[in-house]
């Protein structure tokens, strides 16, 4: 079992950052791919990127270029810096985990384990 933990969400306005981070606990080595996603209400949720084990991303192209998806592995941390903010990145953010060595690390991957949510809204 993996638990998740996200932190870091809040209010910024337009053009501001964020940086969210989930800590893993459990048994963490038992997946090998992390992703981050985010549903705002009346909509889809949405895969915003995705990270594995060696540190190989992808980007919702939405975000790309204005996220990084980055981890720790040596503290179970997974983040995501969220930078150039716009009023449609307001949602609430998962992280999850999930995957092997022999799955693609996408955002279309079945996650397993998926942790509470943080919010994140932007005004503009």
């Amino acid at each position: 079992q993996v638990q998740l933990v996200e932190s870091g969400g809040g209010s910024v306005q337009a053009g501001g950052s964020l940086r969210l981070s989930c800590a893993a606990s459990g048994d963490t080595y038992s997946t090998y791919c992390r992703g981050w996603f985010r549903q705002a209400p009346g909509k889809e949720r949405e895969g915003v990127a995705t990270i594995d084990r060696f540190g190989r991303t992808t980007y919702a192209g939405s975000v790309k270029g204005r996220f990084t998806i980055s981890q720790d592995n040596a503290k179970n941390t997974l983040f995501l810096q969220m930078s150039s903010l716009k009023p449609e990145d307001t949602a609430m953010y998962y992280c999850a985990a999930g995957g092997s060595l022999y799955q693609a690390c996408t955002t279309g991957l079945t996650f397993g384990y998926w942790g509470q949510g943080t919010q994140v809204t932007v005004s503009s």
